[in-house]
């Protein structure tokens, strides 16, 4: 059996069939994980254990004030808000500043930052860390905020950076020269013309940005030692390190972390898929 489209093709039903199946089949595998966690972290230990898929026979908010109170979630919180948000606005910002330069101003240097902010995409955490913690150490920067911001930023600018260089270039330089036919300066082009103009990649690399900062783990982890620095994938880590069997504070502890990233991902997702979209017609 077949069915005619607008465009007068000849769609087999079978397959579309197939596809909602697929597609449906696809978002409850992703959905499903979110939801179990949640209802799962209002059941006690014996009903995780004993009946796991089941919903709570008795909803109990005693794992958020445990995982709360005994994980010290309040502090890994506050600190998790001041990496990513102080992070995320100097990622963004440098970024753009650097695609802007890279694009629209002239210099024999362009062509070899550009290729070692490309290089710099192969660069892993994991091998850089070694050595970064000794720099630090020698600069006296361990177990500090500072500490953990440098790499954030350092990590983050390489791929912010291209983004913003793809954008910014397809700006026409007609109105970087008339600007500077009027008498403007790059910085005071920089922030009439090019913020102005490059919202929808602004969007986008602070909804990526955002997203990495939050989740990041290992820096803080490795470059920090006191409790009063530590963010919310660290706390909950540790935190299951020494409760490793009650699964409910575990869980609660999980829906805290998760919870802002999910808020803000619903909030913004709309500039996110608009920034992509217009990168890609520019391009």
């Amino acid at each position: 059996m077949h069915k005619v489209n607008k465009n007068n093709d000849y769609i087999p039903v079978s397959w579309k069939t197939i596809s909602y199946i697929l597609m449906i089949s696809f978002t409850i595998l992703t959905i499903f994980p979110l939801v179990w966690l949640f209802y799962s972290s209002f059941k006690t230990h014996g009903e995780i254990l004993n009946f796991p898929l089941a919903l709570p026979k008795d909803p109990t908010v005693i794992n958020y004030i445990n995982a709360w109170t005994i994980g010290n979630m309040d502090i890994a919180l506050v600190n998790s808000v001041f990496y990513t948000f102080v992070s995320t606005v100097l990622t963004v910002f440098l970024a753009l500043s650097a695609g802007f330069a890279l694009s629209k101003i002239k210099s024999r240097w362009s062509g070899i930052i550009y290729g070692a902010l490309t290089v710099g995409l192969l660069f892993t955490v994991q091998s850089a860390i070694v050595p970064l913690f000794l720099m630090e150490s020698r600069l006296g920067i361990i177990n500090t905020r500072l500490g953990v911001i440098i790499p954030y930023i350092a990590f983050g600018l390489p791929m912010s950076t291209l983004i913003a260089y793809s954008y910014i270039r397809s700006i026409p330089d007609a109105l970087i020269e008339s600007a500077s036919i009027d008498g403007a300066n790059y910085i005071q082009i920089f922030f009439s013309i090019i913020i102005p103009c490059s919202t929808p990649v602004i969007a986008t690399m602070t909804i990526l940005s955002f997203l990495r900062h939050w989740n990041e783990f290992i820096f803080v982890f490795v470059l920090t030692t006191g409790n009063d620095m530590r963010s919310l994938p660290v706390a909950i880590y540790s935190f299951a390190g020494r409760l490793n069997s009650e699964y409910g504070m575990q869980f609660a502890a999980l829906v805290i972390s998760i919870i802002p990233m999910i808020v803000f991902y619903m909030i913004f997702h709309k500039q996110l898929i608009k920034g992509f979209g217009e990168g890609a017609l520019k391009e």
